[in-house]
């Protein structure tokens, strides 16, 4: 087994033994260009369609090359992890094609999309145990069954087995492309993708720019590097579940700090934004952290004309979330916005506010009266998607003349928060 504690645990030597593991297990997924991307962005946007894979993710590698290496007894004793979703489709395919038993770990925010296609891909071999809101809650779980039973914990990244088998996939786009590209934008939630990708490098191509993308609500990675160590983050967005870690892990912490890797945080706005771009133009269904390292390319400057491959790392996401996802995808735009208007309890006042507060563009999302009663006024929240995000100034104007009184309810807010 390899070392862990050294960040030079993991050599492209390892990587290239897990390519030769995978071999027909894992798909090799296209490398294709993004023309809108690449139009908008000013550089040539190739994207790594590891939503193409075979559990739909890059998972499935780092969990079957740790699996592929298991001692007789500890395949007997049988596997145990935990995941947001993804690792789990991995592990379980590698039960199945291993005919290892596996006991899953996940929290309970997993969509049921991702649950039914673990059972799926597991065909048998594998338990489920739902727990927890987090990542990091399944995965006390599954450390406290793993030191009860012996079962053999597969880490979804802190384990230089897992971290070789994830770095194929820089490794087989390397071959495709068949040259050097000038930047690779990849995905982060515990660190495992980024710390195969940035080994690989360090020795075949060191000349790559590397930039590692965090979703703004967990961005743990950044802060184990303001930190110098792994630190808990106080407060955490799942709603990027497929890269929301409250903590990345010791292995690829040393890696990724010993590495020249740009990380950057994006908004779940942004990420939603993209999402929606990636499903409407090129068909794409990517999960929210499969559109994360594409969302990441407004954030970076880029050489015009270079060579910038983008890394869709998974595309399990339930469409019974893309109301969630439109909406967050409009706020982030200034596109949608929510009020508190107190109409004056009289016929006619709901007429006014459309004739002499709404834009000729705008449109009416939400109206609920919070408050019926017989007073003179009554309060009503009012949802309002504008035409264009530069109207927002004149349709606050409008409000203020108008002969109502009328609160914004800012984002960020805790009254916010119930409504997005």
């Amino acid at each position: 087994m390899l070392d862990s504690s050294d960040p030079g645990a993991v050599r492209a030597a390892d990587i290239d033994a897990a390519a030769r593991r995978l071999h027909g297990i894992a798909t090799v997924t296209p490398l294709e260009e993004c023309a809108r991307l690449s139009a908008e962005i000013g550089v040539t946007v190739l994207l790594k369609r590891e939503d193409l894979q075979v559990v739909r993710s890059y998972k499935l590698r780092g969990a079957f090359n740790l699996m592929a290496q298991l001692a007789p007894a500890e395949r007997a004793a049988g596997v145990v992890c935990a995941s947001a979703g993804n690792h789990a489709q991995g592990v379980a395919f590698a039960c199945r094609a291993l005919d290892i038993k596996g006991r899953i770990y996940l929290p309970n925010t997993t969509p049921r999309q991702k649950r039914d296609r673990i059972l799926s891909h597991g065909a048998g071999m594998v338990e489920l145990v739902m727990t927890g809101d987090t990542f990091d809650d399944a995965a006390a779980a599954a450390a406290i069954y793993a030191a009860e039973t012996g079962a053999v914990m597969v880490a979804p990244f802190d384990d230089a087995r897992t971290i070789a088998g994830q770095g194929t996939v820089v490794r087989e786009l390397l071959q495709q492309l068949g040259r050097i590209p000038d930047a690779i934008v990849v995905p982060v939630g515990g660190g495992g993708l980024l710390s195969g990708i940035v080994t690989y490098l360090r020795e075949r191509a060191p000349a790559v720019r590397v930039i590692g993308a965090e979703p703004a609500g967990a961005a743990s990675m950044r802060a184990a590097l303001a930190a110098g160590r792994p630190v808990a983050l106080a407060s955490l967005d799942p709603f990027v579940d497929g890269a929301a870690v409250r903590r990345i892990g010791d292995l690829t912490y040393r890696i990724v700090a010993a590495a020249p890797v740009e990380i950057v945080a994006v908004d779940e706005g942004a990420i939603c934004t993209e999402m929606l771009g990636l499903y409407q133009n090129e068909g794409i269904v990517a999960e929210p952290a499969g559109a994360l390292a594409a969302s990441a390319l407004r954030e970076l400057e880029l050489t015009p004309g270079s060579t910038v491959v983008v890394v869709v790392s998974g595309g399990n996401n339930d469409v019974s979330r893309y109301g969630e996802i439109l909406e967050r995808s409009l706020v982030h735009q200034g596109l949608k916005h929510y009020f508190l208007v107190n109409f004056p309890q009289e016929p006619g006042a709901l007429r006014r506010f459309l004739d002499e507060v709404l834009g000729p563009d705008d449109d009416i999302t939400l109206f609920e009266y919070v408050k019926r009663n017989n007073r003179e006024t009554g309060p009503a929240l009012v949802g309002v998607e504008l035409g264009t995000a530069d109207g927002l100034t004149s349709l606050l104007d409008r409000m203020a003349a108008a002969s109502m009184e009328v609160e914004r309810i800012m984002p960020g807010s805790a009254a916010y928060r119930y409504l997005t």
